[in-house]
């Protein structure tokens, strides 16, 4: 996947033709679907991939997947209005070279009916389709916990990146949530939502640590959510993931805090230029993502460093 290229005439087109006629943007989920769209059903896919062509030699693939439990259940409508400045500010200021985006969405596995959702990595305006296929479900277990760890599993063993074959180059991976993982992935969730068979559980650290190879993992917490500001919920994440744990003032700000983030790893602007940046694409949020990601400034990640493998508990390849 990930050929075509974005059109932001093609995405305004679409939106008035949806307005005209009094359609919602998620009509899908909106017209009452509970079950996941057949094309975001991670049941039996092999691997999605982000894939280097003719087109898109130097593809950077970018995931976001997102909490639709809950008071996260806006998230998508926040981003489907804000992709063409999330595409622009990756294309038409160089933050990344040919990015690739896959949305997708998390639930609860113990209770939902769409516990996971996962599309494409995609290039053009299929990527809004996606989007539009995902069911916001609204539920989740109530008890400061969601599937994170299933989609973690999923991102780990059923994707494909040119960018980390061909090049060396970890892709960028969004989780944008406001509960904690469950401690361990669950052989009987696995073979009931992905259809593998797992032969013991595992733990959330292992799984982070197998998905590291391949992406630089954030987590972004609406500080209005839910459970924003919670100790706990920040102290887990912190655990498993240090300083990419972003927290977020303003949920309308999630577009262009991915996108700095992304412009941050691939070396492309400092802090300081990106904000001018979002001022110059008419973007009022530059505060908010300042704060969010000052930490990341400060102390920068080498994308291109090696992990070091080593065996963990159990004989499990630890990074």
């Amino acid at each position: 996947m990930g050929s075509g290229r974005w059109s932001t005439d093609v995405y305004t087109a679409a939106a008035d033709y949806r307005a005209a006629r009094g359609q919602s943007a998620f009509a899908y989920s909106d017209g009452g679907a509970r079950t996941v769209h057949p094309e975001l059903d991670p049941q039996g896919v092999f691997m999605r991939e982000s894939r280097d062509s003719d087109e898109h030699p130097f593809s950077t693939p970018i995931a976001v997947l997102f909490d639709v439990t809950g008071s996260m259940g806006n998230v998508p409508r926040v981003l489907q209005t804000k992709l063409p400045q999330l595409l622009g500010l990756l294309t038409r200021k160089n933050y990344a070279i040919d990015p690739q985006i896959m949305f997708g969405a998390i639930g609860d596995a113990t209770c939902d009916r769409a516990p996971l959702q996962i599309g494409q990595f995609e290039s053009d305006n299929r990527m809004d389709e996606d989007l539009a296929r995902i069911v916001l479900e609204g539920g989740g277990g109530g008890q400061k916990h969601e599937s994170y760890e299933l989609a973690l599993y999923f991102m780990a063993r059923h994707t494909v990146l040119d960018s980390m074959i061909n090049r060396g180059r970890r892709g960028y991976l969004f989780l944008i949530g406001d509960e904690m993982p469950y401690p361990f992935v669950k052989p009987r969730e696995v073979k009931a939502v992905i259809g593998d068979d797992l032969p013991r559980k595992i733990s959330v650290e292992d799984i982070v640590a197998e998905l590291r190879r391949k992406y630089d993992i954030y987590y972004i917490l609406p500080t209005a959510a839910g459970w924003g500001g919670d100790k706990e919920v920040l102290g887990r994440w912190k655990s498993l993931l240090g300083q990419n744990v972003l927290e977020l003032d303003d949920l309308d700000a999630v577009c262009e805090t991915i996108a700095l983030t992304v412009g941050l790893g691939e070396d492309a602007i400092d802090l300081d230029e990106g904000i001018a940046d979002l001022s110059d694409v008419g973007s009022a949020k530059g505060g908010s993502v300042g704060r969010a990601l000052s930490r990341l400034q400060r102390n920068p990640i080498v994308r291109d460093a090696p992990f070091e493998i080593t065996a963990g508990p159990g004989g499990n390849q630890r990074l």
